[in-house]
């Protein structure tokens, strides 16, 4: 199974918006969290990608 970073974000935008109904106190965490990820994946795209040679 190939999992993509566009197919992933959904993903723990969901797990993220659950925890935060059960957690509230764990909103400034989990939304720093997802920012750093999303802004490595920004700026180095190469990492997360998977390229078959």
């Amino acid at each position: 199974m190939h999992i993509d970073v566009i197919m992933l974000q959904p993903l723990v935008a969901l797990l993220f918006g659950i925890l935060i109904l059960i957690l509230p106190r764990l909103l400034n965490y989990l939304i720093a969290i997802y920012l750093i990820l999303v802004g490595l994946t920004g700026l180095f795209p190469h990492l997360f990608t998977t390229s078959a040679v």
